[in-house]
């Protein structure tokens, strides 16, 4: 876990690579409420028989769940301390390269792409890529934006 004390020392940090997040399995139960959360019922995600057959070989998670545990993930790779809060502001070239099949473990990995003054703090963003255990391609790739007031 890398702990920023402080915007300055994240901006010390401005591209390294922070580290990559603890493995977590994703289930159906999680997808499963996901799809209820969303609205988002394709027999893809939640129909167990119908997606043995089909082009998967079984239920997938739905994307957006995988960018979804980005929070989560990065939660356990880096901190910023001494700031009033961080919100989301958006993501930037999010692509799903490869679908994360359920009951898979997956982990994030997270670096520092810059660090710049906005008009109520600073613009954080991230490069995030969550790959699938035993895959060659990532599920996800994307660069996270966040605002961080001090």
């Amino acid at each position: 876990m890398r702990t920023f004390n402080g915007i300055e020392e994240m901006q010390a940090a401005v591209g390294e690579h922070l580290g990559y997040s603890d493995w977590h399995e994703v289930t159906q139960e999680a997808v499963n409420q996901f799809a209820d959360a969303t609205g988002d019922h394709q027999w893809i995600h939640v129909d167990v028989d119908k997606a043995k057959a089909g082009p998967f070989g079984g239920t997938i998670v739905h994307g957006y769940m995988t960018l979804s545990l980005l929070p989560m993930l990065s939660w356990q790779v880096y901190s910023l301390d001494g700031v009033k809060m961080g919100i989301n502001y958006g993501s930037n070239k999010v692509r799903f390269p490869t679908p994360v099949p359920v009951g898979s473990r997956v982990r994030g990995g997270f670096e520092l792409v810059s660090v710049e003054p906005s008009a109520v703090g600073f613009t954080v963003t991230m490069k995030a890529v969550v790959e699938i255990d035993g895959a060659d391609k990532p599920a996800l790739v994307a660069e996270v934006v966040s605002v961080v007031v001090p």
